[in-house]
């Protein structure tokens, strides 16, 4: 029976199970976190789209930050939106202004509407592709409903694996 399983695609990929803490934020991937103002791109940096963090990439799969539901996915599959359980709504954006790419480069694996699980692979990229077009491959993590919360504090700096805590937000 496992045979078939294997041979016919019966084995689905499955999340990781991650404990999750209500109003928090994991990482999307592994990397070193930066501070927004550090990410070098006005929007971002000013935190107009949210308050977060960036992460320079050691690898090029996103995971899900946290258990929800994809609230959105770029036409050209360079971010990905995500509103958790408890109502954190998570922009995971890779790389500067690589919307131009056009989704060259990157393949998602979910849609909107989708429920994911923290840890659960969204998209991944290419690193070379990125880096040939000419963009840097620093990856936003904005919590877009920022204005919700009393205070959005960043957790970690410095290195960082997929699915370590990050962010944790007071109402």
């Amino acid at each position: 029976m496992g045979l078939f399983k294997n041979l016919f695609g019966g084995a689905k990929e499955e999340a990781p199970t991650i404990v999750t803490e209500e109003n928090t934020v994991y990482s999307p991937l592994k990397g070193t976190v930066i501070p927004l103002k550090e990410i070098g791109d006005g929007i971002f940096s000013e935190g107009i789209l949210g308050q977060g963090c960036g992460i320079r990439p050691d690898c090029s799969v996103v995971t899900s930050p946290v258990d929800g539901t994809i609230s959105q996915v770029a036409e050209t599959k360079h971010a990905v939106g995500v509103t958790s359980k408890d109502g954190v709504e998570v922009l995971v954006h890779v790389g500067l202004d690589t919307v131009s790419m056009n989704g060259k480069g990157f393949t998602v694996y979910v849609k909107e509407g989708d429920s994911v699980k923290c840890g659960q692979k969204l998209l991944a990229f290419d690193r070379k592709a990125i880096a040939e077009a000419g963009f840097p491959d620093v990856t936003a993590v904005l919590i877009t409903n920022t204005d919700d919360y009393q205070a959005v504090e960043l957790t970690k700096t410095g290195e960082v694996e997929t699915a370590e805590k990050i962010t944790a937000l007071q109402k």
